[in-house]
Formats: C-alpha cells, sequence, structure tokens
C-alpha cells in the first residue's frame, strides 16, 4: 500500500493535482492539515469529488466521518495517547463503521508494544525526510514486528527497495511527492517503482 500525506501548506493547484493522483491510482490519502480549522477542513473537502473521497483518511477532526463518507481516521502519536486512554469512550457519536483507523509511531518498541488494534500503523523516519529538515532516518528493521507497518520518511524511488527489505509493508510518501515539479508523474513513477518491488 501507499499512502500519500497531504502537504502541512495548501500548494497551487492543489486540488486539481489530487484529482489527478487519485486517477493516477491513489488509494490512501491522508488528509493532514495542522493549520486548518474544522470549517475549512470541510470546505477542502467539498472541492473534492465525491467518488473520491472512499480514499480519504483525516487526521483531524474525526467526526467529519459523520458527515462525509470517507476512509478512515487516523491517530497521531500525542492524540493516541490521550484519546485512546478513554477506551471505546472516544468512538462514542463516530460512524466508524467499514472505517479503516491507523496511528503515527517513531518507536516501533511502542509499536510493537500497543494493544490498540490499528488497521495499519506508520513508522518514520526510516530515512531522513525529504520535507522535513533535520529529521534524520534511523533505518527500522520491522521484519520481527507482525502487524502491517508502514514506513515514512525520505521515501522516494531510490529507498524504495530497501524499505520492502526492511519488513514494512507499504510506504508513506510526502516530500517525494509535493516537493518535486511534477507531483504526479513522481506519484506515477513511486507506484510503478513500489510496485514492482512487490510483486518480484
Amino acid at each position: 500500500m501507499i499512502v500519500l500525506i497531504a502537504p502541512e501548506k495548501d500548494v497551487e493547484n492543489e486540488i486539481v493535482i489530487l484529482h489527478q493522483l487519485f486517477e493516477a491510482g491513489l488509494q490512501y490519502y491522508h488528509l493532514r492539515k495542522p493549520f486548518k480549522d474544522y470549517e475549512a477542513h470541510v470546505s477542502y473537502l467539498n472541492q473534492i469529488e465525491k467518488k473520491y473521497h472512499t480514499k480519504i483518511v483525516v487526521h483531524y477532526f474525526h467526526e467529519l466521518t459523520n458527515e462525509f463518507n470517507l476512509k478512515g481516521i487516523h491517530f497521531q502519536e500525542q492524540k493516541r495517547r490521550d484519546a485512546l486512554e478513554n477506551g471505546s469512550r472516544y468512538f462514542i457519536g463516530l460512524n466508524m463503521l467499514g472505517k479503516t483507523m491507523s496511528s503515527s509511531f517513531h518507536e516501533p518498541e511502542e509499536l510493537a508494544a500497543c494493544d490498540i488494534e490499528f488497521d495499519y500503523h506508520l513508522l518514520s523516519p526510516v530515512f531522513s525526510s525529504i520535507s522535513k529538515e533535520g529529521y534524520e532516518g534511523r533505518g527500522f528493521d520491522v521484519t520481527n514486528i507482525d502487524k502491517p507497518i508502514v514506513g515514512m520518511g525520505g521515501i522516494n524511488t531510490e529507498t524504495i527497495a530497501e524499505t520492502i527489505q526492511l519488513g514494512f509493508e507499504g510506504i508513506g510518501v510526502l516530500g517525494g511527492v509535493w516537493n518535486t515539479e511534477n507531483p504526479v508523474e513522481s506519484f506515477k513513477k513511486i507506484k510503478r517503482h513500489y510496485e514492482e518491488e512487490t510483486t518480484m
């Protein structure tokens, strides 16, 4: 699986590009916009064709799943620790039927020990980040953790093969797509490389 994280700050023609990415086969789009409030999230989602809503996972305002037919919700590290201490109470009033639930981790040990059943887990940084300066890669080997883990941080065509060898079931990209001249072409290239590596 390939997870594409949204750019924190809007990029030019973002919605147009996003539609092209969905058309190119994007299945997991993580809507992570820390600077947008609830209304801005609603406005953003309203600009995206409804048929693509089922490919979108929200990081903030999980209650958006009640308004839009989204793919699922994602817990960033702190939010997971805070919200999930409440156990199932957190989900009261949330329409989670058939939705995915994922979370971010930065330590493999914490991921391995987590007793919440997530559909998949994002672990970073595997390699030095393309989008965050000074975010040094740690080359995590997760072959011994029996959970679906998506490797993030410094993922591009050059690092895909190694990510798969380190035991990751999927890749997460941000800078490798959005920080390039042609995000759609970059995504297609990454997707092609990823499929070659995983069908060998």
